[in-house]
Order: structure tokens, then C-alpha cells, then sequence
């Protein structure tokens, strides 16, 4: 198995993967790891790799282009799994980790910051997981957790095979979608809405899309709200466009 990981701060990954099973599992030739800073992709002379999100707001947010380049150059001929460590993502479980466990080539995503540009979501990534329902200050932590525990899973990792065998959010909504400079990227849009100047329809695009998301995602969630005559009409609006 070939794990490939993106990060701004590849020094995190030093202790981990060097030591116990998964620096004995890299030592056996049973895995390999590759730790890429993809601030070495960015075109910018000061290495920028992130910028102010469109439709205003704090905080920063990764731009697609060095991320798209950095995996194209990891993957060539490839077509590794690309996986986002994202509080948005699928809860991990052991069932995931089996079938990441099956692939050949995985590449994690690891970011820091306000969040990502949506782009990437939607078109570079095959696979976003989360570890749990709280927030870390990047992907890095999360990434070492389900990397341990594939590599644990691979054939020869463990002593004793039969091991890995019988192994056994501040507003109550999944976060709207981000975007960044470049408005167009490979002939996809950042949504007209965010580009208006508007910040009343702009904050209004931003609820709805969080319900459409914590419908579509985590529905459970809805039902420990008390949903505002605002949430309600929105989520109408959601289900009508749906139906």
C-alpha cells in the first residue's frame, strides 16, 4: 500500500509514522508513506495557499490550485482514493477502515484554516471523513488516526493477525460551503450569489445551504433544533426542490 499525505506542516508526521506498527509496517515493505507540503505547489513567490472567502466573513480558505496540482503530480497514471479530513465528512468506523484497508493508493488531505474551497470537494476529492463530531485545529491529528488504523489491517502489520480480526458543532448545522479566489477554476463557478455584494441574500444563501447539507448529511441533527420560522421556510424550500 502507497500512503501519500498532503499538509502545510509535514513535521507532525515524523514521530508517528517512524515508530511502532506503522514504522515496523513501512521497515517490512508492507506500506510506504510520502509526506508532501503542498505549499511547494503553489505558484505564488510567498507560498500562498490560501486566501479570504468570498462573500466576507473570518478566517481563511485553502485554494483549490495547489491541491489540484499536488495531486495530479502524487497521483500520475493513479487513480488513488483522495480523502478529506473534514468535520463535514462520513463518521469514521471500523467498516470504512476495512475497505480503505482494500485500496492500493491513498492520498489524505490534510487543512488548516476557515475550511476549503468547495471546488475541491466537488472534484478532486473521492472521500471526506470525519473522526467525530468536534473541531481540531487541522487534519493532521485525524489524518494519523485512520492512517493507524489501515495500515494495522494490512497482512504482516501486526503479530498476530487475528488482532486486526476481532478488533471490535457551534450552531447544530454542518457548515455552508466555501469558495476563493479564482472566481472560475477549470470552468467551474464560484455561485453568483457570493460574488454580489449582497450580505443579506449572501447570509440567507449561507442557512440554507447549512440545512441542505445537515439534511442531506446528518438529518439527526435536525431533530435536536429548534428550528426558527426562517430554518423552517428554508428547509420547505429544500424539500420542494427536492421533490
Amino acid at each position: 500500500m502507497r500512503i501519500d499525505i498532503l499538509t502545510l506542516f509535514p513535521e507532525m508526521f515524523d514521530g508517528v509514522l517512524n515508530t511502532s506498527i506503522l514504522g515496523k509496517a513501512a521497515e517490512k515493505g508492507i506500506v510506504s508513506f510520502q509526506v508532501t507540503n503542498f505549499r511547494d505547489y503553489s505558484e505564488s513567490k510567498h507560498g500562498t495557499v490560501d486566501d479570504t472567502p468570498y462573500g466576507g466573513g473570518g478566517g481563511m480558505v485553502l485554494k483549490p490550485e495547489p491541491l489540484f496540482r499536488a495531486v495530479e503530480a502524487i497521483a500520475g497514471t493513479d487513480k488513488p482514493r483522495v480523502v478529506l479530513m473534514c468535520p463535514q465528512g462520513k463518521r469514521y468506523s471500523q467498516k470504512i477502515a476495512e475497505e480503505l484497508a482494500a485500496e492500493r493508493h491513498l492520498v489524505f488531505l490534510c487543512g488548516h484554516y476557515e475550511g476549503y474551497d468547495e471546488r475541491i470537494r466537488e472534484h478532486l476529492v473521492t472521500d471526506e471523513i470525519s473522526i467525530g463530531d468536534y473541531v481540531l485545529t487541522g487534519g493532521e491529528l485525524a489524518a494519523m488516526v485512520v492512517i493507524d488504523s489501515i495500515v494495522r489491517l494490512q497482512p504482516g502489520a501486526l503479530g498476530n493477525q487475528s488482532s486486526a480480526v476481532t478488533d471490535s458543532f457551534s450552531t447544530g448545522l454542518l457548515e455552508y460551503p466555501h469558495y476563493t479566489r479564482p472566481a472560475e477554476f477549470r470552468g467551474w463557478r464560484v455561485p453568483d450569489i457570493l460574488l454580489s455584494g449582497h450580505h443579506a441574500n449572501i447570509e440567507r444563501w449561507r442557512l440554507k445551504e447549512s440545512l441542505r447539507r445537515t439534511l442531506e448529511r446528518r438529518p439527526e441533527l435536525l431533530e435536536q433544533l429548534e428550528l426558527t420560522k426562517t430554518m423552517q421556510e428554508l428547509l420547505d424550500e429544500i424539500r420542494s426542490e427536492k421533490a
